[in-house]
């Protein structure tokens, strides 16, 4: 039965159909896209494949998975040779039901988004996602998190190929079905956040000074450290994070940083 599944799935396309517009975007040649897969994969050696840390990369012209690293097997149930004949069709199988169809929602957002922005814009184009992978075989319910950037983009300025960062998440997270946000930075500026739970466009600027401290944060320094480390006073300090909480339109430092992790500062 098993065999006769994973042959099944080889010859379908069930969810690629979904990204068809990706594959149809008049993709152009992209000059360094041979030293960019050496690099990915110098990348994936460089920091060693850490326990339930996967890196991917979603060709978009082909609609293929062009590049894997990391424990997929142990994760997902779903053989490594599997994911290298049919890894698109596999990442949306092994999907959560009730997330599948929020998933394909979210990818129409990101590429009508992407499609809006300059070339410039497009460059600092990125989002992330909270979904459920299932165990081919055990059934077990897996919380997983990614962060996705276009790898790069041709010179036509399509997306060609991202580059995700997926992480198993050990604790369940608040959210309880599929959850997403995506960022950029405007031509003057100004970074732009979208979430699932807030779809307006929340744009936010923060000062230089600012921009230290939440640099300071996401490397878990406390207000005492940080003030020493700009000679500022503690006071100050309490002060620039609580600034940042009202601009990022978060309640608590939880949900401070999980808005500032996917930023670039």
């Amino acid at each position: 039965m098993d065999k006769v599944f994973l042959k099944d799935l080889k010859k379908q396309d069930q969810y690629t159909k979904f990204f068809q517009n990706w594959a149809e975007q008049g993709f152009k040649a992209h000059p360094n896209e041979k030293r960019l897969m050496e690099e990915l994969e110098a990348l994936s050696k460089n920091i060693g494949i850490r326990e339930g840390l996967v890196i991917a990369c979603f060709d978009y012209r082909n609609l293929n998975l062009a590049f894997f690293t990391g424990e997929v097997e142990r994760i997902t149930g779903y053989p490594e040779s599997i994911f290298r004949k049919k890894g698109m069709e596999v990442s949306f199988t092994m999907l959560h039901p009730e997330d599948r169809e929020e998933m394909f929602k979210f990818q129409k957002i990101v590429f009508d988004q992407f499609h809006q922005l300059s070339l410039a814009e497009r460059h600092t184009f990125e989002f992330s996602y909270t979904t459920r992978w299932v165990h081919r075989t055990t059934r077990e319910i897996k919380w997983m998190m990614a962060k996705v950037r276009p790898y790069f983009i041709d010179k036509a300025g399509n997306f060609a190929m991202d580059l995700h960062i997926i992480f198993e998440l050990h604790t369940p997270p608040k959210v309880n079905s599929y959850d997403w946000t995506y960022s950029y930075t405007q031509d003057d500026g100004t970074r732009v956040l979208v979430t699932k739970s807030a779809p307006e466009k929340k744009k936010i600027k923060l000062s230089n000074k600012e921009k230290e401290v939440v640099q300071f944060i996401l490397d878990g320094l406390s207000s005492k450290l940080i003030a020493d480390k700009l000679n500022i006073s503690v006071n100050t300090v309490a002060t620039h994070r609580k600034n940042i909480l009202r601009k990022l339109g978060a309640k608590n430092v939880g949900e401070m940083l999980k808005i500032i992790g996917s930023y670039e500062f």
